[in-house]
This record gives structure tokens, C-alpha cells and sequence, in this order.
């Protein structure tokens, strides 16, 4: 049955009316999967002798930090690790047992790569550390310890992946915990690394993680068995529908519409909700450059004036018009013009970076010439970043499910050739500009040269919105078809 189930699965893929968009996304995939395994691999045998060089014990350096390790891995199955599925509804009414069936999906997250990556670095640090001497017993229980939690963190990803507010409450807490640890003012590997430590010096302890683990299983199994039914775990969920008017916004006419129509939505619903957290936590980018041991090049302080005010540009903006994706096809068959539905999303954009800067002005602490670079960004961002986002639009043809806050950083059907060359000049423009200001005369030349290029973007808007307006006119059709693809 097994067997048969893997047959499904590769013909699923084959069939997919995705099947070029999905086979070259694999490919590219592929390359940095290889990537990351040669990143963690080197990782695994350069750390011993690294930590050794610097005479501090390998092993006791490394458990110390192993509660953020797992912490981001936790962190990363989150917003990265889509929960492997099947088409049950059909299955349901074969003779094929419950248990078979909530077994291969578990299995598969198994044979997850996110789950399998860990091994090139915990094995590897493994074997070095038999070969320097360290007891072969005491180090083989240790590893069995780290595999358990790795999946530990693997299921607690199954069980928890539809709190959508556990997430924002993980990354607060994680946030506050690494400051902490960073300040000095709480360090909360005191506290976990003598854990880590008797992983290796007392034998028994690693079957806690063992047994967590197993338990973790079984009540994955029987959570996910319980809900195996059309009328309960497999139907779909109603929310109670709420009423706002926003009547304030009808002064704008047709532009009014759409932005109540948007406004409603980011309220309304969990993935949008997420993104509009996501680009909150975008103000707080600049506090990695503009520090004053910061240690970073004077150019990067432009690039992280734009993220900092560019927050919801990037994370909202970037799916313009996916969000709309449900009903998209019925919009069109009103009376509406592409420039009114993009001018609304643009004000939206632009709404949200003025926003964003304002709330930024926190940075004047560091000085007038850093929120200065800021709002530069800001400008920038309004002249320039705002019309690129939705021009990638027309060739981001990712259906959105609102109701979950799974992938709040984009989706597979996200990545191609055009997306990625409109990147370039989002980010390396203004890099551009700003160096060559700074190499002529100085850094406020530079930020002059960013401003003129945001002012000149914004002067153009309207022949720009009208070479926008026919790209999404000729992507029409084949937007239609993205959306309907639910899989």
C-alpha cells in the first residue's frame, strides 16, 4: 500500500498542470539544497577543530548553543515546511486502513529535508569527536539525543502548524531571549547547556528525548486519526461573517472601494494578518547596520533604510494581485480598469511606508544622518520599489489561501526569471546610486542621487501605471488559469 501511495504521489506530480513551472523550481532547488548540505556538511567537521584552535572544549561550546539551534529550526519548519498531504476525501472510501494511511503522511515529514540536513552536521561533528578520544558510548547516546529532538521539532511543527498565533508569540520570545543573551542582562544557555552537557556524561538521560519523541508520535498519529472524517477534521471551516462599512473612504470614489476592500481583508484574515506582522518586524533591520559597533560598510546603511520603512512593500506588495486571487476572476468581469485596481494597491503601499517611517523615528537616537537614510529609503521605496512590486505582480501568479498563515514569505509558484531580475533593481540600484555619490563627493551626495531617482519615479507614475496596466492586461488569461490551480 506504501508503495502504491508513492505511485500516486509521482503521478500527482507528473499530471500537474504546473508540471514545467514545478520541474525547473525543483531543479534550482536541488542546486541549493546540495548548497546548504556542502554549508552544514563543512560545518560539521570545521567546528571541532575551530572551537579547538580557539581552546575552548568542542562539545561544550556547541551544547551550549544548541537551544538556539533548535530554536531555529523550530522556527524554520514554521514558516518553511509545508505539511505533506494527500488527497484523502478519495481514499476514505477505498478499503484502505486508517492507520496506513496517517502513517505515510507522517512518514513522509520523516524524509524531510529539513528534518535530514541536520544529519551532515550532527554526524560528521560525531565521528570527529570519537576520533579525538571522547567516549564512543557517551557520544553515540548523545547523538541518538539530537536526532530525537530534531524530529521532536518536526512533529511539534505537525501539531502546532494551525495556531496561527503561536507563531508571533515563538518569534517575540526568541527575539527577546537572543537581545538578552546578546546585552548580557539574561543568558538563558546557563540554564539549558548543563542539560546538553549530561546528554553526553550521563548515559540514561538521552531517553528523555527519546521518549518525548515517541509519546510526540502517538499523539500526532491520534490527532491527525481523530480528525480522518468528511464531517469533522476534513470539512471545511465557516467563519462568522462581520460587517464594516468604512464609510469615511467613499469620498474617494472607485479608489475608496478598493481600499476598504483591502483594508477588510488584511483584517480579516490570517495570512494577511501574519504578513502585516512580518513587515512590522522589518523597522527593527536597521538596528543590525546602524549600530554604532556595527562593523558593517557605510553603503549598507542605504539598503537598510529601504527595508526598514519598506517592510510591507515587500512582504504585502510582493503579491499583488494573489491576495484577491479567490474572486479575481469575478472582479474582472466587472466594469474595472487595471489602473484603478493598481493605483488603490499602490496608495495602500505607499500609505504603509509613510507609516512605517514615522514609526522609525526611533532611530534619531543614533542620529539625524540615520533616520535621514531612512526616510530616503522611504522616497525610494514610494518612487521606485512601489511600481516594481507590482509589475512583479503580473508575473507572480501565486493562488492565496487566506485563511492560514503558512507561508507568509511567498510560495514556490513565486520564484521566476522576471521576479527575480525585478530584485535587481529594488536592491542594487539605489546601492548603486549611493556609491557613486559617495565615491564623487560624499555619503550625502549619495543619499541626493537615491532621492532624485525616488522623486523622478514618482514625477513618471502615470506613464509608468500605463506600461504596468498592459503587462497585466496581456498576463490576464494566464493568471486565470494559475488561480484556478488549488494544488
Amino acid at each position: 500500500m506504501i508503495k502504491h501511495f508513492l505511485t500516486l504521489e509521482w503521478k500527482a506530480f507528473l499530471r500537474s498542470a504546473a508540471f514545467g513551472t514545478n520541474l525547473a523550481l525543483k531543479i534550482v532547488l536541488g542546486f541549493l539544497a546540495v548548497l546548504y548540505s556542502f554549508i552544514f556538511l563543512m560545518a560539521g567537521i570545521g567546528v571541532f577543530y575551530g572551537l579547538k584552535e580557539s581552546n575552548l572544549d568542542p562539545l561544550v561550546t556547541v551544547n551550549k548553543f544548541l537551544i538556539y539551534y533548535f530554536l531555529f529550526d523550530l522556527g524554520f519548519k514554521f514558516l518553511l515546511q509545508k505539511i505533506p498531504v494527500m488527497n484523502i476525501r478519495p481514499l476514505l472510501v477505498l478499503p484502505i486502513k486508517k492507520n496506513t494511511i496517517v502513517n505515510f503522511s507522517l512518514g513522509k515529514t520523516a524524509l524531510s529535508f529539513f528534518n535530514l540536513i541536520h544529519f551532515l552536521f550532527f554526524l560528521p561533528f560525531t565521528i570527529i569527536l570519537i576520533k579525538e578520544g571522547y567516549d564512543v558510548s557517551s557520544v553515540l547516546f548523545w547523538l541518538a539525543a539530537m536526532v530525537s529532538l530534531v524530529y521532536i521539532n518536526n512533529f511539534l511543527n505537525i501539531v502546532l502548524s494551525n495556531k496561527d498565533n503561536l507563531f508571533t508569540i515563538f518569534l517575540i520570545v526568541v527575539v527577546i531571549l537572543g537581545g538578552c543573551q546578546y546585552y548580557r542582562v539574561f543568558e538563558i544557555t546557563s540554564y539549558t547547556s548543563p542539560f546538553f552537557d549530561a546528554l553526553y556524561t550521563t548515559n540514561w538521560l538521552f531517553l528523555i528525548p527519546v521518549l518525548i519523541l515517541t509519546g510526540l508520535y502517538y499523539y500526532t498519529f491520534d490527532y491527525f486519526k481523530k480528525g480522518l472524517y468528511l464531517d469533522d477534521g476534513l470539512s471545511t471551516k465557516h467563519d462568522v461573517a462581520k460587517t464594516e462599512n468604512l464609510v469615511w473612504l467613499n469620498q474617494f470614489g472607485t479608489l475608496g472601494t478598493f481600499l476598504k476592500n483591502d483594508i477588510k481583508l488584511i483584517k480579516r484574515n490570517k495570512r494577511s494578518r501574519t504578513t502585516v506582522f512580518m513587515s512590522l518586524l522589518f523597522l527593527f533591520y536597521g538596528l543590525i547596520f546602524f549600530r554604532e559597533n556595527a562593523h558593517q560598510p557605510q553603503l549598507m546603511q542605504i539598503f537598510a533604510g529601504i527595508f526598514v520603512s519598506g517592510g510591507f512593500l515587500f512582504t504585502f506588495g510582493q503579491f499583488v494581485p494573489s491576495w484577491d486571487s479567490a474572486y479575481y476572476q469575478l472582479m474582472m468581469t466587472q466594469n474595472i480598469s487595471y489602473k484603478e485596481y493598481l493605483s488603490s494597491k499602490w496608495w495602500l503601499v505607499v500609505i504603509a511606508t509613510v507609516i512605517s517611517t514615522i514609526l522609525a523615528s526611533f532611530y534619531l537616537y543614533y542620529g539625524w544622518q540615520v533616520y535621514l537614510t531612512i526616510v530616503v529609503g522611504a522616497i525610494y521605496n514610494i518612487g521606485v520599489n512601489s511600481h516594481l512590486v507590482l509589475l512583479g505582480g503580473a508575473y507572480t501568479k501565486t493562488p492565496i489561501d487566506l485563511t492560514t498563515s503558512k507561508g507568509a514569505f511567498g510560495d514556490k509558484k513565486a520564484f521566476n526569471v522576471n521576479t527575480m531580475l525585478l530584485t535587481l533593481p529594488k536592491l542594487l540600484l539605489p546601492l548603486l546610486l549611493y556609491w557613486a555619490g559617495s565615491s564623487i563627493m560624499n555619503p550625502d551626495l549619495g543619499l541626493v542621487f537615491v532621492t532624485i531617482a525616488g522623486i523622478l519615479g514618482f514625477a513618471f507614475r502615470n506613464k509608468v501605471f500605463s506600461l504596468i496596466e498592459k503587462i497585466y492586461k496581456t498576463e490576464k488569461y494566464k493568471t486565470f488559469d494559475a488561480y484556478k490551480q488549488k494544488s
